[in-house]
């Protein structure tokens, strides 16, 4: 088995839950993103707006002026896929006339009256993620029967509203939204139950790097930056259910473990060590 494509992340925002502010300027963005690709990932997602729980949003204008100087710095020096991470249709239009090739939009193209049409328009890939509720409320009381069949159910629902406004089917992924309107406990559930999500013929996106979830298994990892663990067996139970595409923060640490997994999987050569 091959191994997924790794996403490297790369937020230029100022809140963001694990790395705000830390690229505060676009040489150090640009930077961040190629040192990323040198660790091995396969595509980079530039994202301008936080979408933490409890975060504030930001205007079209702000998170242009953001992100759109860090897809045109890496474009000029990376031919790789550029994912724009945003809600908002005229944020997306900008970004892939820049040079994005992949919008990845936490709404599922819901977020604004235009969105569906827009990313038809557009002809790029689109991730459509699930989420319950609205960023700043999401994790307020999230309530699922079945949290596998329900988000599996209203991202078909979304990708068929997506395809009968244009977009084409094979242009279409999927992510179970780890951490957007859902418990530790749903969380988990979503990872365990994936192949059901890879089941729909689409490819799934999965992004757990980092978050809450690992501090609600290990209560010492309180700061992000001590999630690396947590991040990268989540990483391999995605893997190993069929996840097309690993999000992540730690590069290097996810495509090594990665290799090692696959070549578990596949068995190696003798040679000597």
């Amino acid at each position: 088995m091959s191994r997924p494509q790794v996403m490297g992340i790369v937020n230029v925002t100022p809140d963001s839950f694990s790395d705000g502010g830390r690229l505060a300027t676009v040489a150090a963005a640009v930077a961040h993103g190629l040192g990323l690709v040198d660790q091995g990932a396969d595509i980079l997602d530039i994202g301008g707006e936080s979408t933490r729980p409890g975060a504030a949003p930001v205007n079209a204008a702000e998170e242009m002026a953001r992100v759109l100087p860090v897809i045109d710095g890496l474009r000029a020096l990376w031919a790789g896929p550029i994912s724009i991470d945003t809600m908002k249709p005229e944020v997306a239009r900008a970004a892939v006339a820049a040079g994005a090739t992949i919008w990845n939009d936490v709404t599922a193209l819901g977020g604004a009256a235009d969105s569906e049409a827009t990313a038809a328009d557009l002809g790029c890939t689109v991730v459509l993620m699930h989420m319950q509720g609205e960023p700043r409320t999401m994790q307020a009381d999230p309530r699922y029967d079945d949290v596998v069949a329900e988000v599996t159910e209203a991202l078909l629902a979304r990708a068929g509203t997506a395809m009968a406004a244009g977009v084409a089917r094979e242009r279409i992924w999927l992510d179970p939204g780890l951490g957007f309107g859902k418990t530790a406990a749903h969380n988990l559930a979503l990872t365990a139950g994936l192949e059901r999500l890879v089941a729909t013929g689409f490819p799934i996106l999965f992004g757990a790097s980092r978050k809450r979830l690992i501090q609600a298994v290990d209560p010492t990892a309180v700061d992000p930056g001590d999630r690396l663990g947590g991040s990268l067996a989540l990483a391999l139970a995605a893997a190993r259910r069929g996840a097309a595409v690993i999000r992540v923060h730690d590069v290097r640490e996810t495509v090594q473990a990665l290799a090692v997994q696959a070549a578990v999987n596949a068995g190696l050569p003798d040679r000597p060590v």
